[in-house]
């Protein structure tokens, strides 16, 4: 199960720099320091990631004042990008933030490997009904801009959720949802728009 994955490897991970060469492979294909270094300055999606990882560590591990120092300028880019993923939430690596703006994961949520988040996707938590919680992400996901993913839901690996699509329902592998409310429309997954994978 994808939670258990996550949560496992992020807890056992010694190494900080293997998850953040993941991200930055999703971006150029290569890991190396100066596509780290271009990334970081030109990338507003990997920029947020790299101290979403950081504080993310450094709290797993208790390390306050390092946890601080980073948490400071996670808060900053959370403001000026637009991307609100607390430091904490379950994210596996290959993180891939296409476009920046108007990102919203609640911190229940659980997302997995490789997955593709775009401009104005809001992954959040459903208070009441038989859907109450947050949702769980399969690996390799593709999100489209402002698509909406909500509820205690899982959506399997290899998705694409079109943009603007409305998802609080359970979705299999493979699938392809369109619409709001969301239909799927077919299993042909997310074959070319999901590239890079580590």
């Amino acid at each position: 199960m994808v939670i258990d994955q996550i949560g496992g490897y992020m807890s056992r991970c010694t190494d900080l720099n293997l998850i953040i060469k993941s991200d930055i492979y999703r971006y150029l294909k290569d890991d190396s320091f100066g596509s780290f270094l271009k990334n970081f300055l030109v990338t507003p999606g990997f920029r947020y990631s790299y101290f979403f990882r950081k504080c993310t560590y450094y709290k797993e591990k208790k390390n306050w004042l390092f946890y601080f120092i980073f948490k400071i300028f996670l808060k900053r880019y959370m403001i000026k990008y637009g991307i609100v993923i607390q430091d904490g939430t379950l994210v596996g690596k290959g993180l891939y933030i296409g476009h920046w703006g108007g990102i919203f994961v609640n911190q229940g949520v659980v997302i997995g490997e490789n997955c593709n988040i775009n401009q104005g996707v809001t992954i959040g938590q459903t208070n009441r009904g038989k859907r109450k919680g947050c949702p769980v992400i399969g690996n390799g996901v593709w999100m489209g801009a402002h698509s909406v993913i909500v509820g205690n839901i899982k959506v399997g690996n290899n998705t694409l959720i079109a943009p603007g699509a409305y998802v609080n329902f359970d979705l299999p592998d493979n699938a392809v949802v369109i619409g709001n409310p969301a239909k799927v429309v077919s299993l042909t997954g997310t074959e070319g728009y999901v590239v890079n994978t580590v």
